[in-house]
């Protein structure tokens, strides 16, 4: 697996954070050494989504990066269901196609190549999941989404929602902050890598409250939610329709 280093030596003009081909190249690593827990989230994920998954229908992964989720939930899911992954970044997307293939993944599949700023199209689903992926939709448009997701999943599924949240107390939220970055000290990165990286992602990566997040879900069509993972500044919420 190669080895995240986008910002590993001092940029002096830094961009926005982007998904394009630097990222792509390294973007499994760079998961794994910046989400706690990410694989026991992606085992969630997938004990979840077989839960709701339904024959004949749909299981959408909204920002599928890498297709990670898609080979996680494969073995697990009913025959006759159709993954659909959808990403904004072409090159995540073909990292995504030579996994899947390398795989030999026994679900039908499709990779759809859509900025989801731009809106959501989702029907006959029966698991709708965002992984790390709401933060990045302008918060403009946010309401808009979550509204189409409601709308294009079957009565009876689910959305599995995982998220970077504030705290509403500032104390807490700087702790919290604190130990998600001695969280990627420990796991190799430098103080300047996390600095970087930081600034390259803040007017980019735009997290809400715990409660922003709720009420966004059952303003628009979602009629029960609730937290099922919670560590320090990252939550996993499940919302159903």
């Amino acid at each position: 697996m190669p080895v995240d280093k986008v910002f590993k030596k001092k940029i002096k003009r830094l961009e926005d954070f982007d998904f394009g081909k630097k990222t792509a190249e390294v973007f499994d690593d760079m998961l794994d050494r910046s989400v706690p827990f990410y694989a026991e989230m992606q085992r969630m994920i997938k004990e979840t989504a077989a839960e709701f998954a339904a024959e004949g229908t749909n299981v959408y992964d909204l920002g599928c990066s890498t297709g990670t989720t898609f080979l996680v939930l494969d073995k697990s899911l009913p025959k006759g269901v159709t993954l659909v992954g959808v990403d904004s970044s072409k090159e995540m997307l073909e990292k995504a196609r030579s996994k899947l293939s390398a795989a030999r993944v026994g679900h039908p599949y499709k990779l759809l190549c859509q900025d989801l700023n731009k809106g959501i199209r989702v029907s006959n689903a029966s698991v709708v999941i965002m992984n790390l992926t709401l933060q990045f939709i302008r918060p403009l448009y946010r309401q808009r989404a979550i509204s189409a997701i409601a709308e294009g999943l079957n009565d009876g599924g689910c959305l599995i929602l995982i998220e970077k949240v504030l705290s509403p107390n500032s104390t807490i939220n700087r702790l919290f902050i604190k130990f998600y970055y001695d969280f990627k000290k420990r796991n190799g990165y430098s103080e300047m890598e996390i600095a970087q990286k930081r600034e390259a992602l803040e007017n980019v990566l735009i997290p809400y409250h715990f409660d922003e997040n709720r009420e966004l879900l059952l303003k628009n069509g979602f009629k029960g939610c609730d937290m099922f993972f919670r560590w320090y500044n990252f939550c996993g919420i499940i919302a159903l329709k």
